[in-house]
């Protein structure tokens, strides 16, 4: 490929990494028109073009720094009680087994810890 050198190639080169590293750290559910591995590679094999189309057609729309704001301390990505996965009891039993079972393991854990002194 021929490159015109100097600041542009310094430029062609800035972006290329920008898009490749963009690419690879989007979630595949938020890339736009193109599944994430095909943005990929036209960005390696095409990096003036595919870099721009990244960014005018393949970036999920509203990035920037709101996006990484999960990924810092202090700003969890969930509530506390509406995490995926969090275990709801569906019924008042359910619930009281297991607050007993941890009271029971609570005194055990106690116990062995005053017999080793």
């Amino acid at each position: 490929m021929l490159y015109f050198g100097g600041l542009f190639g310094v430029l062609m080169l800035g972006l290329t990494i920008f898009a490749v590293v963009d690419v690879i750290t989007t979630d595949d559910g938020s890339v736009r028109n193109l599944p994430k591995v095909l943005w990929l590679l036209l960005v390696l094999l095409f990096p003036l073009v595919g870099s721009i189309a990244w960014l005018v057609a393949g970036r999920p729309v509203g990035t920037g720094r709101a996006r990484f704001a999960t990924q810092e301390r202090g700003a969890p990505a969930y509530p506390e009680y509406d995490r995926p996965g969090r275990f709801a009891a569906t019924n008042a039993d359910d619930d009281q087994e297991f607050l007993r079972r941890c009271r029971e393991r609570a005194e055990e854990q106690r116990r062995k810890g005053r017999e080793n002194q």
